[in-house]
């Protein structure tokens, strides 16, 4: 006897987020426009990266709010899953973004250190501690907005702290630039900001590497839920356990389950199911349940590939 079931919520809420990512969307265009005048005026590199990295930021946040309108269609035809993982690829788009930006940033930085040019520190002072109130606005608002379900919204998030961040070190410069006419602190402030995007890039490059490679979700153990779904009174065996995430809040597991002769397998596969979404927070689940074959030996355990298995027998 054999039972399998499908617990399919496809769609992920993500219903704030277009909004917020509007929101902030505004916020930094019409910043950046102001920033790059104010940047060229002043011959400040720093000023100038930091309204690049604004550009970006503008295109993530453009891209980001693309993809969870997208993401939200529902899955049709071959598309089983629907389009949620056009998020993971904007977030992977974002990465690669950050980490191309900021190997034109240390080059230019570099090319400053060597020969620096007159800058105007009063002037990257007072863009910068206005950079620093915008970017706190736009990461409160993208910081509400369930960042944490999304690698899409984290993405975009990033990239606004990333530059807020940037807009400290710029002040920073600009403050010793007007004080002691150290022209060399802006370059230096530039490789400080290059730095942060980088660390940024690495961070969501990684993250969204794991999702297309199908590993399971950070924090969640295969080994721990196979050993947990073994555990159940009434199994005997669990193979071919796989845990992926299909995209950003959609941890998804299927396994065979062998039972103990007699046992009610559609019981216990709902007992499982129950105990999978209650302790382990994963909602979707495809799980085969068989009796085992009377003489079968019970419970040993051990742990396979690829996808990181589970199995007790």
């Amino acid at each position: 006897m054999a039972a399998a079931d499908h617990d399919h919520p496809h769609r992920i809420s993500r219903e704030g987020e277009p909004r917020g990512i509007k929101m902030a969307l505004a916020l930094i265009v019409a910043f950046m426009a102001a920033e790059v005048t104010v940047g060229i005026l002043s011959s400040s590199l720093a000023l100038l990266s930091d309204a690049a990295h604004m550009v970006t930021d503008a295109g993530a946040l453009a891209l980001a709010l693309v993809a969870a309108r997208v993401a939200r269609r529902p899955a049709h035809g071959s598309l089983t899953y629907g389009l949620g993982r056009v998020e993971i690829l904007s977030a992977q788009g974002n990465g690669a973004a950050l980490l191309v930006l900021a190997l034109v940033i240390v080059y230019a930085a570099i090319e400053r250190l060597v020969s620096p040019p007159h800058v105007g520190g009063l002037a990257m002072v007072v863009v910068a501690c206005a950079g620093i109130v915008v970017n706190l606005l736009a990461a409160r608002i993208l910081a509400g907005d369930g960042r944490a379900r999304s690698l899409n919204l984290e993405g975009s998030y990033r990239h606004i702290l990333t530059d807020l961040y940037a807009f400290i070190a710029t002040a920073i410069a600009g403050v010793v630039v007007f004080a002691t006419g150290f022209a060399r602190a802006d370059a230096i402030a530039s490789l400080v900001v290059a730095a942060l995007m980088l660390h940024a890039a690495y961070t969501l490059l990684r993250a969204s590497a794991r999702v297309f490679l199908e590993a399971a979700p950070v924090g969640m153990s295969p080994e721990q839920i196979g050993v947990a779904l073994a555990a159940q009174p009434g199994v005997v065996e669990v193979h071919d356990l796989h845990v992926w995430e299909v995209t950003s809040g959609f941890p998804a597991l299927s396994a065979h389950v062998l039972v103990r002769p007699g046992a009610d397998c559609h019981e216990l596969r709902r007992r499982l199911q129950r105990m999978l979404a209650e302790r382990f927070d994963i909602g979707h689940t495809t799980l085969q349940v068989d009796h085992a074959a009377a003489e079968q030996e019970p419970l040993r355990i051990e742990m396979a590939a690829p996808r990181e298995q589970g199995r007790r027998g």
